[in-house]
């Protein structure tokens, strides 16, 4: 995903249409957390003018993850719309306040890192499976701690086992 601006500018009056799809394995090293993740098909197109170079992209894909609950993979889709702006000089204009401009290192623009990042922050805090909610019945218990859907029974007073002493304390000091 790299271009030359001189090969760019060569297509400066019509701009250029692209459609490519590029593999993006190396991901699972940069986030441990994706299982795979598919070859992402990027659509866009990019506009030249004399001070920036901006492309409008289309990012698609799929990786897998692990559900928060349960570990079993979920299928992840991406599905990202960006405009990435890149600029020869950003000394002259008020660049840097704007979002998604990239100054011209060189002469080569390359999308890679960009699109990299993106579908990095693309990735959710927490992701669950459809089949989460059908967890299997030795995981939905553990000492201490009990996985809970029902909401009459979350709402139900229960008393701490270790506290259960306790609370009969009292009512053997009554009886005395």
């Amino acid at each position: 995903m790299k271009w030359s601006i001189v090969q760019l500018q060569k297509f400066k009056k019509n701009g250029i249409q692209f459609d490519k799809t590029v593999p993006f394995d190396h991901l699972k090293e940069r986030d441990h957390q994706i299982r795979s993740i598919s070859p992402i098909r990027i659509v866009g197109n990019v506009d030249l003018d004399s001070k920036k170079v901006t492309f409008h992209l289309h990012i698609t894909g799929e990786m897998v993850l692990p559900s928060s609950r349960t570990l079993r993979d979920v299928h992840f889709p991406i599905d990202i719309r960006t405009t990435e702006i890149f600029v020869q000089d950003s000394t002259g204009e008020d660049w840097e306040e704007q979002e998604n401009i990239h100054p011209i290192q060189g002469e080569m623009i390359d999308l890679t890192p960009i699109i990299e990042e993106l579908i990095l922050i693309e990735i959710p805090i927490q992701v669950y499976n459809e089949k989460d909610d059908q967890i299997p019945t030795e995981q939905k218990k553990g000492v201490d701690w009990e996985f809970i859907q029902d909401p009459d029974r979350l709402n139900e007073k229960r008393v701490d086992p270790r506290l259960a002493d306790l609370a009969n304390f009292f009512h053997q000091e009554k009886d005395e």
